[in-house]
């Protein structure tokens, strides 16, 4: 079964029809960079441009980097602020033509890893965590995603974790691994003591560089291991919340659409 995915990020949006037996791409990505300013409009045609390269016309799963209740998208990172307080799911609806299911990206990452990835076979809590510009979360109670969670935004040394422990923060301040996986530490011992998960995933273009800081980090009880998918997790999670979609739609037996996904 092949279904489409498309991944809005701040930096580009991406997309490909995914096989969703083996949890793969089904075809080389095709990516446009994110306009800026990333107005609402700017962005659906650069999701237009993505699945009009590849002559899709099927049901479509499309992240977005914010918070997302029902289709409606209650904040917005790295995109333009008119995003927030917006029916998307219907806009990108109308514009393409087809079904569209819209869930958070990171909730998107996270379904792609727990079902073909790193997470696969774990049960209890699981929690999945991009590290990049900011720190996205998505998290899982035996299999099942808990919507938006945003841990990126705990306070951590009197400062939102993303600012302090993502890899942005690396790169802007210099850090060697040995410093940010300090801060890295302290923060997944901050998220361990509220959640108390049996395995961390660490997702993001750093995964690439587990060997460099995971083993550093130490007094963190949960098992941690780098993101399998990469690059792929947020188009075939995508693609895997469009296909629960139209199961629920069809009143089939399949899985229910993510929460805080719609089409």
């Amino acid at each position: 079964m092949k279904v489409f995915g498309v991944d809005i990020g701040g930096s580009g949006i991406k997309g490909a029809p995914v096989d969703l037996v083996r949890g793969e791409l089904a075809d080389d990505r095709y990516k446009v960079l994110t306009p800026h300013p990333a107005t609402p409009e700017a962005v659906i045609d650069g999701v237009e441009e993505v699945v009009g390269h590849f002559g899709w016309s099927g049901p479509i799963g499309a992240t977005f980097p914010g918070v997302v209740v029902d289709g409606w998208t209650r904040s917005a990172a790295n995109v333009d602020k008119s995003w927030i307080g917006l029916d998307a799911a219907t806009a990108l609806r109308e514009r393409l033509g087809v079904p569209v299911t819209l869930l958070n990206d990171a909730d998107a990452a996270g379904l792609a890893e727990v079902h073909f990835g790193a997470g696969r076979g774990h049960y209890g809590t699981v929690i999945v965590l991009t590290l990049g510009t900011g720190i996205g979360s998505a998290v899982f109670t035996d299999g099942k995603l808990v919507a938006n969670t945003e841990l990126g935004h705990l306070e951590l040394d009197g400062r939102d974790a993303e600012t302090h422990a993502s890899t942005r923060a690396k790169d802007e301040e210099g850090l060697s691994w040995h410093h940010w996986a300090h801060r890295l530490q302290k923060y997944l011992e901050h998220v361990e003591m509220l959640f108390s998960p049996e395995l961390f995933v660490l997702g993001g273009g750093v995964s690439r560089k587990a060997e460099k800081f995971v083993p550093l980090i130490k007094g963190v009880r949960a098992e941690i291991v780098p993101a399998q998918l990469q690059n792929s997790a947020g188009i075939v999670g995508a693609a895997m919340a469009a296909a629960a979609a139209a199961a629920a739609d069809a009143g089939s037996d399949g899985p229910a659409a993510a929460p805080g996904a719609a089409g």
